[in-house]
C-alpha cells in the first residue's frame, strides 16, 4: 500500500512525533522514509536583506550555518529513526513556500503517503495564514496523516 513515505520536518517536538508515526507505518509496509526540511522563506523574509534570501532560495546554505544545521538536524533524525528499524532513507532540503514544496515533491517523487505534525515552530504567522499542515491538506493529493503531539493525559 505505502512504498515511499514523506516526512516534512522542522525538527519540533511535534514532527519527530510525526516521525514515529512514519516510521511505525514504514516498517510495517517496508517502505521508504522520505525527510523534507522546508526553509520557509516566507517567516525569514523581515529578518533577512534580498540577496541572502536569494541564496537561500537557490539552496546555498554553506555559508549560513545556522540554516544548514537546524536542516540537517531535522532531516538527519528522521535518518536515524529509519536507520534504526532497518529502514532506507532519503533527506531533502529546500527553500520556499513550505506547502507548495511539499507539494512538489509528493509528486515528484510518487509518494504514497505524507506523515506530518500539526503544527512545527511557528508562531502569530501561523495563526494569521494558516498552518502548513492545513494548506497541505488542500493541496496534495496523496493521503495525509497529521499527527498531534499534545499529551492528552
Amino acid at each position: 500500500m505505502y512504498e515511499k513515505i514523506l516526512v516534512p520536518t522542522d525538527g519540533s517536538e511535534t514532527s519527530e512525533a510525526a516521525v514515529e508515526h512514519a516510521v511505525d507505518l514504514a516498517e510495517k509496509y517496508g517502505a521508504e522514509v522520505h525527510a523534507l526540511y522546508v526553509v520557509d522563506t516566507d517567516s525569514m523574509s523581515l529578518s533577512l536583506g534580498a540577496e541572502q534570501l536569494d541564496r537561500i532560495e537557490q539552496g546555498h546554505f554553506g555559508e549560513m550555518t545556522e540554516i544548514k544545521d537546524r536542516a540537517d538536524s531535522a532531516t538527519g533524525f528522521v535518518a536515524d529513526r529509519a536507520a534504526e528499524h532497518g529502514l532506507e532513507s532519503v533527506e531533502h532540503v529546500s527553500a520556499g513556500k513550505p506547502h507548495s514544496l511539499i507539494e512538489d515533491y509528493v509528486e515528484h517523487n510518487d509518494i504514497d503517503l505524507v506523515v506530518m505534525g500539526s503544527h512545527g515552530r511557528s508562531g502569530i504567522k501561523r495563526a494569521l495564514l494558516g498552518s502548513v499542515a492545513e494548506r497541505t491538506l488542500r493541496s496534495v493529493t496523496a493521503p495525509v496523516l497529521v499527527v498531534d503531539s499534545r499529551d492528552s493525559a
